[in-house]
């Protein structure tokens, strides 16, 4: 449904910009309560605090990027790598642990709005066709930095949330629209150690983005395609919240058909974010 799907400007850019904006009202109503700014996550070594300067730096970052691809800035595909990621955002975020609660916030909420604007001023041509630099990942379409954002604020939400220790859940809209991301992300992951023995086997995910996809792991990484799965002897059934949580390593979820070795093997094979 071109609704739900990011990468489409008619459609899908209203409603992620949509579900970005209430998934970050949800986070700064969990991160202006006193009380949680230094209460643990479920982020290792992080507070609330601690997301907070995550998303400050983060955002701050595109608009770098965006800067650098309107002003023609030649395209560099050498990137910071995803495998790095989690030491450099650490040291980013712990650098602003000094800078005081409403300081912070208004500069988060400023942050976010100048990123909505941004993305929502995005035509057609741009919307799929501007190529940007991410920090982490190299060039990459426009609407990815609207995933992004939606990744930072689902799932950061989460995690505020976890760690509380309360029952909750991820939203219905953020998981579904993230579906089809967790897949570049897995591609993105595969640990340097990994077993690359020639695997298959297949991902059944349910939601307004679901489907069912073929994946191969070799000595080259991870692809998938949509197929059919009746000739598969493994195949792993996920809602849309539980790929999520997974794909970023903070649940162990999913239901298993077949050989649990072959979908261990497959779950393994990445590093979280």
């Amino acid at each position: 449904m071109t609704e739900w799907d990011a990468t489409s400007y008619r459609g899908g850019k209203d409603t992620i910009l949509r579900v970005v904006q209430t998934e970050a009202e949800q986070l700064f109503a969990l991160a202006e309560q006193t009380e949680a700014w230094d209460a643990p996550t479920a982020c290792t070594g992080w507070t609330t605090r601690d997301i907070v300067g995550h998303l400050v730096d983060t955002t701050e970052g595109y608009f770098a990027a965006f800067d650098a691809a309107r002003a023609g800035a030649p395209v560099n595909d050498a990137a910071y790598g995803l495998p790095g990621m989690a030491a450099r955002i650490h040291s980013q975020a712990v650098a602003l642990r000094a800078v005081p609660q409403p300081e912070l916030m208004d500069r988060l909420r400023s942050d976010f709005q100048k990123m909505i604007d941004l993305l929502g001023a995005l035509g057609p041509s741009e919307w799929e066709g501007l190529i940007v630099p991410h920090f982490y990942m190299g060039p990459l379409p426009a609407y990815f930095f609207a995933a992004g954002q939606l990744m930072d604020y689902s799932v950061h939400s989460w995690d505020i949330r976890e760690g509380t220790g309360r029952r909750h859940a991820l939203s219905a809209d953020a998981a579904d629209l993230m579906v089809p991301f967790m897949f570049v992300l897995w591609q993105s992951t595969v640990r340097d150690d990994a077993d690359r023995g020639p695997m298959e086997l297949g991902i059944r995910v349910s939601g307004r983005n679901g489907g069912e996809f073929r994946v191969q792991v070799d000595e080259n990484g991870m692809s998938y395609q949509p197929g059919d799965l009746d000739d598969l002897r493994t195949v792993i059934d996920f809602d849309p919240g539980s790929l999520v949580l997974t794909t970023f390593g903070r649940c162990n979820t999913g239901t298993v058909h077949g050989a649990t070795s072959v979908a261990n093997r497959f779950l393994n094979q990445f590093f979280s974010l």
